[in-house]
């Protein structure tokens, strides 16, 4: 679950245009390094897997933040839990409900 929000976070704070070749590669390593080292093996294996299959497409902050998202959704699926609405991305991971509530 950290690591979902971590990932999440972090995509929602990329600027906001598009992204140096550089930035893009360091992300394309974050992701990469989370599936080599992810403590859960069968999770680490999936997220490889679906990198391979589905590459992120690291244009700009909304490409990412819309593929991590349709990412977690795919898990989500798989373990029976709901799946977000993604275009509240940035309400959840950036801005905070437009209502300041909590929850």
């Amino acid at each position: 679950r950290a690591t979902w929000t971590f990932l999440h976070t972090t995509a929602a704070y990329l600027p906001t245009g598009l992204l140096h070749a550089e930035q893009r590669e360091k992300f394309r390593g974050l992701l990469s390094a989370v599936a080599a080292f992810y403590p859960c093996r069968n999770c680490a294996e999936h997220m490889a897997t679906y990198l391979e299959t589905n590459p992120p497409d690291l244009a700009t902050r909304s490409t990412i933040s819309i593929w991590l998202c349709k990412f977690h959704n795919e898990i989500n699926e798989i373990l029976g839990k709901p799946v977000f609405d993604c275009t509240r991305l940035d309400e959840r991971w950036r801005k905070g409900p437009s209502d300041a509530s909590c929850s």
